[in-house]
């Protein structure tokens, strides 16, 4: 097990790495403590930044993993490259370089599995929320939280290393939502204001430790143990949707839930299908 260390940078910062991985280092939680914590006033993207270091061919290569807070994004992104926008402290921000041992290949399903991470880890603090095929967190229907998960292989594994994948899974959560923040958006989404009550270096120990044993737990037995969690906490089931490819309509039909390869099913005039996640887009047809 990799020794749990944390980094903050300046003075700037007012989220505490030290105490993010003192509640960790307190708690049972073995997978989280192979975490190390590090936390930035600002940065770009925290994504980029983890992905340079995982492909890193000196002594930057990460080789343990790795949370990465930044206060404040200039360059956040979210699926597709669209540009994900906050305001400093209006939600939480991070990025977790987590290393699997499967290829590739086998990370099917790995937006759902860290979806169900997140809703069950806000259901601690009696949050409700649900999930919206391929990588969205939902609350009243709105966007309340996104995923953005970018890979690269091991390249430091060499002819007697272990082979793997290394995974960077960058996150946005709302906190709050400004009136000119909510203006630029330009369409619905959902906070948590209430968690303002409550100080984030908690809210990052809990949602760390829970995407932690999520990981673990994938690595280990892939995204069929999470297939049923997924589908109890599905917004759309039973509801009439469309997918949509670049503004064309592809299918129409009833959502269902999701298989185990993480494929989103419904039912069409047609019959079934199975839709596997790309660069579509899901919506409700209205």
């Amino acid at each position: 097990m990799c020794a749990m260390h944390a980094t903050e940078t300046s003075l700037a910062t007012t989220i505490s790495a030290q105490r993010i991985a003192a509640l960790i280092a307190s708690s049972s939680n073995d997978n989280a403590k192979t975490v190390a914590v590090e936390v930035v006033a600002e940065t770009g993207s925290t994504n980029a930044d983890l992905l340079a270091r995982v492909t890193a061919v000196d002594g930057a290569r990460l080789v343990a993993p790795v949370l990465l807070v930044a206060e404040s994004q200039t360059a956040g992104r979210g699926r597709a490259g669209r540009p994900w926008q906050t305001s400093k402290t209006s939600a939480l921000t991070f990025s977790l370089a987590w290393k699997f041992g499967r290829p590739l290949h086998a990370l099917i399903g790995l937006p759902l599995a860290v979806g169900v991470a997140l809703a069950e880890a806000l259901g601690i603090f009696g949050i409700d929320v649900e999930l919206k095929w391929p990588n969205d967190v939902l609350r009243d229907g709105a966007k309340l939280a996104g995923i953005l998960i970018e890979t690269a292989q091991d390249k430091g594994a060499g002819a007697a290393g272990i082979a793997g994948t290394w995974t960077v899974i960058g996150i946005g959560v709302n906190l709050t939502m400004p009136p000119d923040l909510q203006q630029r958006i330009g369409r619905a989404v959902a906070d948590v204001s209430e968690l303002l009550t409550h100080d984030r270096e908690r809210l990052l120990a809990i949602l760390l430790s829970a995407l932690s044993d999520a990981l673990a737990d994938f690595d280990a037995r892939g995204f069929t143990h999470f297939v049923a969690r997924w589908n109890r906490l599905h917004a759309y089931t039973g509801r009439a949707v469309r997918i949509l490819d670049d503004g064309r309509m592809l299918h129409e039909g009833v959502a269902v839930g999701v298989d185990e390869q993480g494929c989103f099913l419904m039912d069409t005039a047609s019959g079934r299908v199975a839709v596997t996640a790309g660069d579509v887009s899901l919506r409700l047809r209205e």
